[in-house]
């Protein structure tokens, strides 16, 4: 049997860090990216030439390290981020899954698309301008996707001859209104990511600055696997019946661990049904095991022969979620058309769609101040708002609080299976904020 102890010990061998980078517009999110790519040798010689050879054709002397990650023709002759552009790098400490998002007002969506997954987001600032309306959006934008780790990046800090007092400031504002939205954890990093100041190397000219670089920060940052901590969560996606001599009677329901970990003798309900049973065996790469957790795909084989199908939902018997048709949610609006009050929707959950109707939107969020404009009627793109939803059937839905992966959703079109909107059940902001602590005008920065 694997004991709790030798679980910990595999899930610590995990390497693997998702992040995300945000920032207005020219603030160097993909020079900092490409920076990164470069300095830790993450580069390919050909990909390397290529942007050589760009940057020579707009007549650059040095190569534009931004072009590792503006892919598209429109971005490079632009200057812009216009989509996600997602990145996979290593070093000899850990794995890494970027995503580069846009900067543009217009883009939110995108950002909101690349962070839903992250486990840390990069918020870059202009040295030379501080924190400005975009910061504020992207920063309760990591809040309200319950991204556990912020790291501010003051960029360009070579335009401002690396001065300390222009970093404490724009940290002291930034920490204030991040933690003000919940976030829990902030960490403030000076950087040029076109000199390569602080990104992977320690900069010479900021001696002034004691913390880590970029890199070590995202090589050392702790990625939580605290599996006690977690619902567990198992959406079937597919019910195994070969029928074959050789397994006559065997019943398995196949899919992804969304969360936390299963063991064999549990028991269980299978909700929306809520009939209970109990884990007879679990299936794993064609060997059975005694435990299983979170994201491994397993087959679960239970006790008894109940009706179990794909869109249903395993949980351990006294820690399921509640049942529910009433959906109250914060939606990010991703489509063009509109979302309004009475249209008919389908609703994703994990592995289960349902029709649903909008029943009413009461806010729509105005993330530059927080302010909630009331009874809009509708949400547009990139919109930010609140929504009630009725389901025609129930849904074992999680607080997007507890779970990110069982307390999201979809909203889609039921004509042509658009994506209208992404849902996180629950209340918006975390609602004990945590405070960071306070930097005086006059104090040294104290790292």
């Amino acid at each position: 049997m694997t004991t709790p102890t030798q679980l910990a010990d595999q899930l610590s061998t995990t390497t693997l860090l998702r992040f995300a980078t945000a920032g207005s517009v020219d603030d160097g999110k993909s020079t900092l990216v490409g920076r990164l790519l470069h300095d830790s040798k993450s580069v390919l010689t050909d990909q390397l030439e290529a942007v050589q050879d760009a940057s020579r054709k707009r007549g650059q002397d040095a190569p534009d390290l931004a072009l590792l990650t503006d892919g598209l023709r429109a971005e490079r002759e632009q200057g812009i981020t216009i989509d996600v552009a997602y990145r996979y790098f290593a070093t000899t400490r850990r794995r890494f899954i970027l995503a580069d998002t846009p900067g543009h007002v217009q883009y939110t969506r995108n950002m909101v698309t690349g962070a839903s997954t992250a486990e840390l987001a990069v918020v870059l600032v202009d040295a030379r301008n501080g924190v400005v309306e975009q910061t504020r959006r992207h920063a309760a934008v990591a809040a309200l996707l319950r991204v556990p780790h912020v790291v501010l990046a003051v960029n360009k800090m070579d335009l401002v001859d690396y001065a300390e007092p222009v970093f404490a400031a724009i940290a002291k504002e930034f920490t204030a209104y991040a933690a003000s939205l919940g976030v829990p954890e902030i960490t403030a990093i000076p950087i040029s990511a076109l000199a390569g100041d602080n990104v992977v190397e320690p900069s010479a000219n900021m001696d002034w600055y004691g913390g880590p670089t970029v890199l070590e920060h995202l090589e050392t940052v702790p990625v939580s696997h605290d599996l006690t901590a977690c619902h567990a969560r198992f959406p079937v996606q597919y019910v195994i019946r070969p029928q074959t001599a050789e397994h006559p009677d065997y019943r398995g329901y196949a899919g992804q661990i969304a969360a936390g970990v299963f063991r064999v003798g549990e028991p269980v309900t299978v909700l929306p049904s809520g009939r209970t049973s109990t884990i007879a065996g679990i299936d794993l790469l064609g060997d059975s095991v005694d435990i299983a957790w979170a994201p491994q795909s397993v087959t679960l084989r239970l006790t008894d022969d109940i009706d179990v199908s794909r869109g249903d939902l395993i949980a351990p018997a006294g820690d399921a979620p509640a049942i529910t048709q009433d959906v109250e949610a914060t939606v990010c609006h991703v489509a063009d058309q509109p979302l309004t009050v009475g249209q008919r929707v389908l609703l994703k959950h994990t592995t289960r769609t349902v029709k649903a109707i909008v029943k009413d939107i009461p806010s729509r969020l105005t993330l530059d101040d927080l302010s909630q404009h009331p009874a809009p009627g509708q949400l547009i793109a990139n919109d930010i708002g609140r929504v009630v939803v009725r389901t025609a059937e129930p849904l074992a839905l999680d607080a997007y609080a507890d779970s990110r992966r069982t307390g999201s959703f979809l909203l889609i079109d039921p004509a042509d299976g658009t994506t209208l909107t992404a849902g996180m059940a629950g209340a918006s902001f975390a609602t004990v904020p945590q405070t960071g602590t306070p930097v005086d005008d006059d104090a040294e920065w104290d790292f």
